[in-house]
This record gives C-alpha cells, sequence and structure tokens, in this order.
C-alpha cells in the first residue's frame, strides 16, 4: 500500500480517516475520591455527575469540530473506538448524543485501549508513596507492583509493526531498554495495527467521497502514549507531557501532503500547556504540509537531540576542545 516514493497511494488515501480523535473519559468517582479504588475494581468505577456533563459538553464541541463548524451533516461520518471501562463507555454514550445516527458508522470496543493497569485494589496512602516512588524513578519505565509501565501500554498500542508499516512507513519501531520495559507499550501497537487493518481493507465501510472521523474514547496516559507512538517521541519528550483533563481531547488532522498533525486544530499556546517543546511543535506545523513518508529525523534539530557533541565534519567538538587544549 506504500508507493516507490514512501508515501501512500491514491487509492489508499481516499479511505484514510481525516481525523483521529483521541478523548479521555470525564471525571470518575476515582478522580473525585482515590479511596474509591481500595473498594471498587478500577475497571466498574463510573462517571461523576460532572463526567456526565463534561462528556456531554465534549460531544458538543467534537460535533463541531468534525462537521467543519456545522457545516454540511450528510459529507462526514464518525467510528468510535472505546475502551472497555464503565467510566469510558458511560462517556463514550453521552459524547454520542451529540452526532446523529445516520453519521454513525459503528462503535467497537476495543480491550488494547483499555488504562494503564495499576495492580488490584488500591490502598490510598501504599499508592501515594507508590507514585512518589514512580516520580523519582521516571513515569515511562517505572512499573507498578502487580501492575504495568508506561512502556508496557506503549507495547500494547503498537506492536506488530511489519504489517503497519507496509501501510503506512510513518510507525516505526522504538526498542525497550529492559524486559519490563514491553507489556503499555505492546498494546498500543497491537491497537494501531488494527486501526490500520480496518482502514486498509475498508473494514469500517467507509464511502471515501465523506470525511471519516475516527474517535477513540480511553484514558489519559494511553492518549500520551498513543501520540508518543504516533509521532515518534522521545522518551525524555513523553516525560514533559501532562495529563489529558477529564473529556479533553486532541485533534489530528490529515494535512494536505498526506501527514497527520495536531497543529491544524490546535493553537501554539495549546501544544506549549500539554507539555510540547519547541522542537515538538514545529514538527507538528512541519506535518501539517509534509508529503506522506517523509523523514522527520533527517531535520538537524531533530538529530541534534541525539547527537548534539558531532559536527558537520564527523570530528567530536569535546575531542576538538581536547585536541587544542594539548597543544596550548
Amino acid at each position: 500500500m506504500i508507493n516507490h516514493g514512501g508515501g501512500t497511494t491514491d487509492r489508499h488515501r481516499l479511505f484514510l480517516p481525516k481525523r483521529i480523535i483521541l478523548v479521555r473519559h470525564g471525571e470518575s468517582e476515582g478522580n473525585r475520591d482515590v479511596s474509591t479504588y481500595s473498594t471498587i475494581p478500577d475497571h466498574q468505577i463510573g462517571l461523576t455527575q460532572q463526567g456526565v456533563a463534561q462528556a456531554r459538553l465534549a460531544g458538543s464541541q467534537i460535533r463541531r469540530a468534525v462537521s467543519d463548524s456545522g457545516g454540511n451533516s450528510d459529507d462526514w461520518k464518525v467510528y468510535f473506538y472505546v475502551s472497555p471501562y464503565t467510566r469510558t463507555r458511560s462517556t463514550l454514550r453521552e459524547v454520542a448524543r451529540s452526532f446523529p445516527r445516520k453519521c454513525v458508522i459503528g462503535v467497537r470496543e476495543e480491550c488494547r485501549i483499555r488504562e494503564q493497569d495499576f495492580g488490584n485494589f488500591q490502598v490510598t496512602e501504599k499508592m501515594k508513596g507508590i507514585k512518589d516512588t514512580r516520580q523519582k524513578f521516571g513515569r515511562f519505565f517505572y512499573r507498578f507492583p502487580e501492575g504495568e509501565s508506561a512502556a508496557d501500554v506503549y507495547d500494547r498500542v503498537s506492536s506488530k509493526l511489519f504489517s503497519v508499516n507496509r501501510i503506512l512507513s510513518e510507525i516505526v519501531f522504538v526498542p525497550m531498554r529492559s524486559p519490563f520495559d514491553s507489556l503499555v507499550l505492546v498494546i498500543i501497537a497491537c491497537f494501531l495495527e488494527s486501526l490500520w487493518r480496518d482502514i486498509d481493507m475498508n473494514r469500517l465501510h467507509h464511502d471515501p467521497s465523506m470525511d471519516l472521523n475516527l474517535i477513540i474514547v480511553t484514558h489519559g496516559l494511553t492518549s500520551r502514549v498513543f501520540l508518543m507512538k504516533w509521532f515518534k517521541w522521545t522518551v525524555e519528550q513523553f516525560e514533559y507531557l501532562h495529563n489529558f483533563g477529564n473529556c479533553e481531547f486532541r485533534v489530528m488532522q490529515l494535512g494536505a501532503g498526506g501527514e497527520y498533525s495536531l497543529s491544524i486544530n490546535h493553537s501554539d499556546e495549546e501544544m506549549q500547556k500539554w507539555g510540547m517543546s519547541p522542537e515538538m511543535i514545529a514538527a507538528q506545523k512541519w506535518r501539517a504540509h509534509a508529503t506522506a513518508g517523509s523523514n522527520i529525523e533527517k531535520f538537524p534539530w531533530y538529530l541534534d537531540f541525539f547527537l548534539d557533541h558531532v559536527t558537520d565534519d564527523g570530528d567530536d567538538e569535546d575531542n576538538n576542545v581536547d585536541n587544542k587544549s594539548k597543544q596550548l
């Protein structure tokens, strides 16, 4: 499905969704009172009344985004993916109230975009100590006892990448540093594979004459890991990202050249508030106009993130300084 230049074929471009929208669930009983996690299984925790109201508001805001501020309701469609947790399914129900049934192609419950597993019942005081340790260790690689790390979530959202890369060469594997870095990252990879198979094989039964919008109702960390994988953000960049607020959403929109970008729907100020660096924001602006399959890793500012001591002629700057010192 990729032409020899690295971009998508015209046929495949017809079936690409115009937007992929990540939505965090509304305020849950656990968000309001953390002691809830010690008596109710995480996946069964529901929304508060405030969470229900947030979800309804988010639905109307997303409706305006996908219909281009109230455009013709006959020229776009939506397809929902939802985490199996009670709070995400309840959020979906409220969000979906804003969409006419004729505009909804379908809904799929997807277990791989569930919440990070923090263990079973969570004792409040014990979890406070554990989260303090996570801050010291690093949010991405720290694994909760009897639970998952953010790296584990990354794997579950983004594995089996050979099949994905046949469709879009943009998604590549980020190697993990230890066997324990492997279970939220495998699930996002697997989900991305399924997502692109759905698109490539037109399992969503999408009419290419209409704009397709994929709306993914999930959790805060899962959303950040999804974006990290998609846009090839580093672990260090991930560590600076702020969590989504309840029912906040991010819109990835297909640019003119075939790349997805956050900058089409979101301002520099918004992205900065999310914890994105100037380089990450610049990359989003580049993606808004870049040709599909273009290689962002060749950009000097991207290479400098990893190779900050290497000069254009291949000599190490530190060695040059040492050699000059010896000559003096």
